[in-house]
């Protein structure tokens, strides 16, 4: 397991919590609300630029989640390639799956603000984060590394006993 991968699964994961944290701020002050059901713009200039601090709480909310968005995708991106154990791909390929459906259910909750808009959208970010959260934990706990590292590690052991 290369340490800049760990390092990319764990700051993903670090990420996705604060993403939950805000969204929590973010759903608490209504900011949704300001964008008067007209996702993905909102108020302000053409309906891009934050026009009242709601407004801007929402925008910036958006923001962290698309580079939260980002680093999910990296994260299964460098696990598939990198050939990982079964469980850190799997573990990443559902936290991807699910994005695109907690990207319409955010805009839902623009739509339709209410308890179960929030529940649903709350609960959808709650599996992208224990998602990457196993993710990383196997890879800081997995002791294996990739199979080019173990084949290099066999060649020399073969080396040795020899």
């Amino acid at each position: 397991m290369t340490t800049r991968f760990r390092r990319l699964v764990a700051t993903t994961t670090v990420l996705t919590f604060a993403l939950i944290l805000l969204g929590v701020y973010t759903g608490a002050i209504g900011a949704g609300l300001t964008c008067e059901a007209r996702w993905p713009f909102c108020d302000g200039w053409m309906g891009l630029f934050p026009a009242n601090w709601a407004s801007f709480v929402e925008w910036f909310h958006r923001l962290v989640a698309m580079i939260t968005g980002f680093g999910i995708i990296g994260s299964t991106v460098a696990a598939w390639r990198g050939d990982y154990s079964r469980r850190i791909r799997l573990a990443t390929a559902v936290a991807t799956v699910v994005l695109p459906v907690q990207i319409l259910l955010g805009a839902n909750t623009i739509f339709n603000f209410g308890a179960t808009a929030q529940v649903l959208h709350h609960g959808a970010a709650q599996l992208i984060f224990g998602a990457m959260v196993a993710a990383t934990a196997w890879a800081y706990s997995d002791t294996a590394e990739s199979p080019s590292v173990q084949s290099a590690d066999s060649q020399r052991t073969a080396r040795a006993d020899d």
